[in-house]
């Protein structure tokens, strides 16, 4: 047993530069390698958020952007809206204004030719009274004159004599 102890001590007295070495080379990686790489990968990480912070923001800055902009879109929809329906009611009130002229105008025109009918028709019921009776005079005197201008009874009424 002392052999082996003596062999691993030997091993050990060997390996003692071969540790130092990897000790001083660990030492070095870590200064020259490792801490950049660290510092590095560190710095790409919160450059990484950062960029993605803003990035978030930028997003939600866009959206009450878009947001701003659809709701101004919708304002000025509304007041064409608006300004049409206010056109479309002028427009609708000055036709009306138009029919109800045109109506008022109609219905004068209408009066004016019904009045002057019922005074022509009166007009001519004046002149026809004295010329229907004069005209049934002659009618009278010429049926009871009969063909010679004596009274002959049934002649001339559409009766036939035998």
């Amino acid at each position: 047993m002392g052999q082996i102890f003596d062999q691993v001590g030997q091993a050990f007295v060997q390996a003692i530069p071969t540790i130092v070495f990897v000790t001083i080379l660990l030492f070095v990686l870590k200064r020259l390698v490792f801490r950049p790489v660290g510092d590095v990968l560190k710095t790409r990480d919160e450059q990484t958020k950062g960029a993605l912070v803003r990035a978030r923001e930028r997003a939600a800055l866009a959206g009450t952007k878009a947001q701003q902009y659809e709701d101004a879109w919708q304002k000025a929809r509304q007041e064409i809206y608006s300004l049409r329906e206010g056109d479309r009611r002028t427009a609708l009130a000055a036709r009306d204004e138009v029919i109800r002229q045109a109506r008022e105008r109609a219905e004068g025109v209408v009066k004016d030719a019904r009045a002057s009918l019922a005074a022509q028709g009166e007009a001519a019921r004046r002149e026809m009274v004295p010329a229907s009776q004069s005209l049934a005079e002659e009618i009278a005197s010429a049926i009871l004159a009969g063909p010679g201008g004596a009274l002959t009874p049934g002649v001339g009424t559409g009766e036939a004599t035998r």
